[in-house]
C-alpha cells in the first residue's frame, strides 16, 4: 500500500490540512460536477458486503497453445472455484474434515486461488450523516483486510454514477489504497450493530464512530459556535474562570475536594489492595465487561439458553466478588485516612481548595470592571445521584452584566435561547433528520416553538397555585410553599399546562444562593429559572445583592465562614453597581436539541457517580 498521496488535479476541494476530500464536501455538490473526478477519501468502515464478479470470458486459444496446456487450461480453476460450495457438501456426507479424503479435498480447496470480487464499502469520515459507497476490487487488495466495520482506509479512485439504482447516487470506485488500519473483529465493541445508548457508555472512546453519537457532537459543537457568536454579536468578552477555587459557593455541600496529600497515605494500601489472593479490581471488571458481551451474543442468537443461563450465573458471581474487592479497598482506604487528620498546611494550596461548582461570583469582579462577560467551561458537583439531567463534571455557560437588573437578565435569556435553537435549525438539518427518525420526532417541532412564541412568565407562587389547581393529578411530592419544585413538577408546569417553556421567578430566599437580591417584600428574591420541554431546568439566573449591608447580614443567616467571602465583599466596598446574570446548563441544551434523555449520552466523556473509565 502507498503512503504517499498522488499528485493530480480535482475540481473538488481539498482539505486544507490533510490533502483529501472531506464527504461533505462531495454531498454538497451536484452529482454532474462529481462524475469522472479522481479524489482522495479517508473514513472508517460502517458496513460492508462481498459480491462475487462474473468471470470474464476467455478467448479462444491457439491449437498449438490449446494442445500444450492439456487439461490445465485456466477454465478448470473457476470451475472448480463454482463447484467449491458443492465438494463441501460432499466432505459432510462423508464425515466431515476427520476423513481422509475429506482432509485431501479440503487442502486442495484452501489452495484454488479466490474467485474475483468486489467489497462494497459505506464509509464515513465524520463531516456528516451519510456514508460514500466505495467499490474496492479484490485485484486492488483483499477483500477481508478492508470489510471489517471499523477499518480505516484512506483511498484514491474515481467518482462515479451506481451501476446499480438504489439509495446512493454517486460512489467511487477505487484505484490505489493509501492507507488501511485493521480492527481486530473479535474485540472491536462496534462489531455488533446497533449497540443501545447505554452500552456504548462502555466504550466512549469508540462512540464516535456511531451515526446518532457523531450527529450529537456535530449539533453540540454547532451550538457551542452559536454561544460564542451571541455573546460576540452583543458586546461580551469572553473570559476564562478557575476550575480551582477556595470558594465553599453557597455551601454545597458535595464538592470535590483538591489535595496532593491523599494519594500519598494511600499509594502503600492500594498496591496491597490490588495484590491481594492475586486478583485485582481491574481484573475482575475487565472480566464483567467479556461476560457481559458473551451475555448479549447469546441473547441474540438465542442457539444455547443452557450457556445462557450459566453464563449469567457466572457473571452474577463475578459481580459479588467485585462488589466484595470495593468494599474491602474502601475499608483499607478509610482506615489509612481517617487515623490522622489532614494537614492542608503541608497540602499544594495551603488551605482547602475544591473543583468548581460555579463561576458566576468569580465572573462578577470582571463585570464590574468590563460590563458584560461571559465564560464557557466545566463545572463539578459530587453529587451521588442517578439522575439522567445531572453529572459530576458538566459544561456550564454564565455571564454576568453591569448596570442590569433581573428582567434584563430575562430578556438576554430569552434572546440567547431563540438564537441557538435557530442557529441548529439551519445548519444542524441533516443530523434534525437522522435524530427524528432515530430518537424524537418531536426535535424540530420543540425548537421551532423555542425561537417562535414568547415564553410564559410566572411568579413562584403563581405556580404554586396553577399546580394545587390540578386534580387528576398525583404529584410524589406534596405542593407547599417554600418547597423546591421537583422535577415532576416543573415537567407537568411546561409539557401539560403551558405547553411550551415558562420563566419561573420570585422564588423564596430560602431557596436561593446568599448573592441573590433581596426583593422589598424581605421573603422573596431577584431570581428565576427557565424550564424547556424535555430538558427541564435549563438556566437558573438571578439579580445578585449590590448592597454589602444586606449581603452581610445573608452571609450571617446562613452561617457561612466570612472569611472566605471577603474578596467578594470588596466589590460591594468599592465601587459597587446593580448587576445580573445567569448560569445555563450546556449539556442539557444540547439534550433539548437533540432528543435525547439522560445528558451522559450528550457528553463526550460522562463522568457520573461511579463511572471514569477513560
Amino acid at each position: 500500500m502507498d503512503s504517499e498521496q498522488a499528485n493530480f488535479q480535482t475540481h473538488v476541494p481539498l482539505s486544507k490540512y490533510s490533502k483529501r476530500v472531506i464527504l461533505k464536501t462531495i454531498f454538497d455538490r451536484s452529482n454532474e460536477e462529481l462524475v469522472g473526478e479522481r479524489v482522495v477519501v479517508g473514513g472508517w468502515v460502517k458496513s460492508s458486503i462481498e459480491v462475487r464478479k462474473d468471470p470474464l470470458p476467455q478467448p479462444p486459444p491457439p491449437p498449438v497453445a490449446a494442445a500444450r496446456a492439456g487439461p490445465k487450461d485456466v477454465s478448470c480453476v473457476e470451475i472448480l472455484q463454482t463447484r467449491i460450495p458443492f465438494f463441501r457438501s460432499i466432505m459432510k456426507v462423508l464425515g466431515g474434515a476427520h476423513n481422509p479424503i475429506c482432509k485431501e479435498l479440503e487442502s486442495v480447496i484452501q489452495k484454488l486461488p479466490p474467485p474475483p470480487s468486489i467489497a462494497i464499502l459505506q464509509v464515513s469520515d465524520g463531516s456528516c450523516v451519510s456514508s460514500l459507497q466505495v467499490l474496492v476490487d479484490s485485484s486492488i487488495v483483499s477483500p477481508s483486510q478492508v470489510m471489517p466495520t471499523g477499518t480505516c482506509i484512506l483511498v484514491e479512485g474515481i467518482l462515479r454514477q451506481p451501476e446499480l439504482q438504489g439509495k446512493h447516487a454517486i460512489e467511487l470506485k477505487v484505484e490505489k489504497i493509501m492507507h488501511v488500519g485493521m480492527v481486530v473483529q473479535d474485540k472491536y465493541p462496534l462489531s455488533k450493530k446497533r449497540l443501545p445508548l447505554d452500552m456504548l457508555r462502555d466504550s466512549s472512546h469508540f462512540r464516535p464512530r456511531t451515526t446518532t453519537v457523531a450527529s450529537v457532537t456535530r449539533i453540540r459543537d454547532a451550538l457551542t459556535q452559536a454561544t460564542h457568536i451571541f455573546f460576540m454579536n452583543n458586546g461580551f468578552l469572553y473570559v476564562q474562570m478557575p476550575i480551582i477555587t477556595t470558594m465553599d459557593w453557597e455551601g454545597f455541600s458535595d464538592k470535590f475536594q483538591v489535595t496532593t496529600l491523599l494519594g500519598k497515605e494511600t499509594k502503600k494500601e492500594q498496591v496491597t489492595m490490588d495484590n491481594a489472593e492475586g486478583i485485582s479490581l481491574e481484573t475482575v471488571r475487565a472480566s464483567i465487561r467479556e461476560k457481559s458481551k458473551q451475555v448479549e451474543e447469546l441473547k441474540r442468537t438465542e442457539s444455547n439458553r443452557e450457556a445462557l443461563a450459566a453464563v449469567i450465573q457466572d457473571l452474577r458471581k463475578t459481580n459479588e466478588l467485585l462488589i466484595q474487592l470495593e468494599a474491602r479497598e474502601n475499608s483499607q482506604l478509610e482506615t489509612s485516612v481517617g487515623t490522622e487528620m489532614v494537614n492542608f498546611s503541608k497540602d499544594f494550596f495551603p488551605r482547602k481548595t475544591y473543583l468548581t461548582v460555579s463561576g458566576r461570583l468569580h465572573l462578577e469582579s470582571y463585570a464590574c470592571a468590563l460590563g458584560n462577560v461571559y465564560s464557557f467551561g466545566p463545572r463539578f458537583r459530587a453529587q451521588k445521584s442517578e439522575s439522567k439531567k445531572h453529572v459530576a463534571e458538566m459544561w456550564m455557560v454564565e455571564l454576568e452584566m453591569a448596570f442590569s437588573q433581573l428582567e434584563d437578565a430575562m430578556n438576554c435569556a430569552d434572546d440567547f435561547l431563540k438564537f441557538v435553537s435557530k442557529w441548529v435549525l439551519e445548519n444542524c438539518s441533516e443530523d434534525l433528520k437522522f435524530l427524528s427518525k432515530r430518537v424524537d420526532h418531536t426535535i424540530v417541532d420543540r425548537l421551532l416553538l423555542m425561537t417562535s412564541m414568547p415564553f410564559q412568565r410566572i411568579s413562584y407562587a403563581e405556580a404554586l397555585e396553577v399546580l394545587k389547581q390540578v386534580k387528576d393529578k398525583k404529584f410524589e411530592t406534596k405542593i407547599d410553599s417554600g418547597v423546591f419544585l421537583t422535577e415532576e413538577h416543573e415537567s407537568f408546569l411546561v409539557d401539560e399546562i403551558y405547553k411550551k417553556p415558562v420563566i419561573i421567578h420570585s422564588y423564596p430566599k430560602e431557596l436561593k444562593p446568599f448573592h441573590v437580591r433581596l426583593n422589598d417584600d424581605g421573603k422573596t428574591v431577584a431570581a428565576f429559572d427557565i424550564i424547556v420541554p424535555n430538558a427541564g431546568k435549563l438556566i437558573r439566573a438571578s439579580q445578585n445583592e449590590e448592597r454589602l449591608n444586606m449581603l452581610t447580614t445573608r452571609i450571617k443567616e446562613l452561617g457561612l465562614p466570612k472569611e472566605q467571602y471577603e474578596w467578594y465583599l470588596d466589590l460591594r466596598r468599592h465601587g459597587t453597581v446593580v448587576h445580573s446574570g445567569f448560569s445555563l446548563v450546556f449539556d442539557l441544551l444540547v439534550a433539548n436539541a437533540t432528543g435525547l434523555i439522560d445528558v451522559r449520552d450528550v457528553i463526550p466523556f460522562p463522568r457520573s457517580h461511579g463511572k471514569a473509565n477513560n
